[in-house]
């Protein structure tokens, strides 16, 4: 129940009594009031601190539950592992390309028609042939005769035959008996000038 002047009056207090009270009573419930306030900032300040420790605490217990369940060092282990495996790879893939490189060389020495060359390159199998510290092929010598003796068909021969000088080929619509076409036509040309010889 509220305190009121009315009520004080009612009690039979004078007036400066009853301002008296009411003035303390007011002082009392402000300081009161104010005192509430401030518990209730603090208990809020409280409450957002717990409600953030409460976070914390939860995001703490899933970063040991992940570092618990994750297995670091296999992991770098793995990672590890497939970069070597990769590297290799590359060095294996670059090493197969100079092999091919001096390979084709061989099959140039060799005098392989150059459009063979790459459908050679893609049957031959390459597991055996090495290359020496220097960039050559490994066993040189027998690989030209493997060469030779596998790629004959493909191999240029360098021996060309001219044609025979002493006896020329017919040209188109030279006569039937032998005689080329040229010859016919210095014996017309020699006829016109001179006349027709004599026949036997």
């Amino acid at each position: 129940m509220a305190l009121t002047r009315s009520m004080l009056k009612g009690m039979g207090l004078t007036d400066e009594q009853v301002g008296a009270i009411i003035e303390e009573h007011t002082s009392v419930t402000s300081a009161l009031k104010d005192q509430i306030r401030e518990v209730k900032d603090q208990f809020d300040e409280y409450k957002e601190k717990a409600d953030k420790l409460s976070t914390v605490e939860k995001e703490l217990e899933e970063l040991k539950k992940d570092v618990s369940d994750n297995d670091w060092k296999g992991k770098y282990d793995r990672e590890h592992e497939d970069f070597e495996k990769y590297k290799n790879e590359v060095q294996s893939k670059e090493a197969e390309t100079k092999v091919k490189n001096a390979y084709k060389k061989l099959l140039v020495e060799c005098k392989v028609g150059e459009k063979h060359i790459d459908s050679i390159i893609r049957v031959t199998d390459f597991k055996d042939i090495k290359l020496n510290s220097d960039g050559s092929l490994d066993n040189a010598d027998k690989l030209k005769e493997r060469i030779n003796a596998d790629w004959d068909g493909f191999i240029m021969s360098e021996d060309i035959k001219g044609a025979d000088i002493d006896k020329p080929p017919a040209s188109n619509g030279g006569s039937t008996d032998g005689s080329s076409r040229a010859a016919e036509l210095a014996a017309k040309y020699h006829d016109n000038l001179y006349g027709k010889g004599k026949e036997n």
